[in-house]
């Protein structure tokens, strides 16, 4: 990092400010959520995380159209987003809307490919996300909302869809994972033999 990405223009660009603002969300869905939540909790919390979900969405969309990538935008996005998930799988799991053993799955996937990534970039690697890793996040987050979600007298079914896709994501981050461990293999290979 340069002293170029510490300054106030990159830190406090519109991009940045949106990832601050998805890390801000994360307290406050916390709160929320503490048990025993009532049906308007999960909806205040249905619709922080759906508003913090699209500033992950519309930060991507402005640091490209506006030339405003950073190199702490790139620390950050990812970090909020995992913060972001892991957050509210932690808070549904003692409310009955998610096994534990699932949200450590899920959460065990992120923590090894954070770690990867930080391996890589200390040999100057650069692992990429996949298109798959983003149809990971994106199954991920439609599950979320759809737990999140209250409404009486369909509850079953939001909260059979919300595992649904939370299996998914499941599913698509351990293959995306493998994805990530071979391209590292193959990168770190390539780079100790030059």
């Amino acid at each position: 990092m340069t002293r170029f990405d510490f300054s106030r223009e990159t830190l406090t660009n519109w991009p940045n400010v949106l990832t601050y603002l998805r890390m801000a969300s994360i307290p406050l869905i916390i709160l929320v959520l503490m048990p025993p939540p009532t049906g308007s909790a999960h909806n205040t919390a249905f619709f922080l995380f759906a508003v913090a979900s699209l500033t992950d969405y519309l930060d991507g969309i402005l640091a490209r159209r506006h030339n405003q990538v950073t190199s702490v935008g790139k620390l950050l996005d990812p970090l909020a987003d995992k913060l972001l998930t892991s957050a509210v799988l932690i808070m549904l799991i003692p409310l009955g809307k998610v096994p534990a053993w699932l949200v450590f799955l899920i959460i065990g996937r992120e923590i090894s490919i954070t770690g990867l990534r930080s391996i890589a970039a200390s040999q100057g690697l650069i692992l990429n996300a996949s298109r798959m890793g983003k149809n990971k996040m994106i199954s991920q987050t439609i599950g979320l909302l759809f737990l999140l979600l209250y409404v009486p007298g369909i509850q079953d079914v939001l909260d059979g869809t919300g595992l649904f896709f939370l299996w998914i994501s499941l599913i698509l981050g351990y293959w995306s994972a493998m994805d990530y461990f071979s391209g590292f293999y193959r990168e770190a290979t390539r780079h100790w033999r030059s």
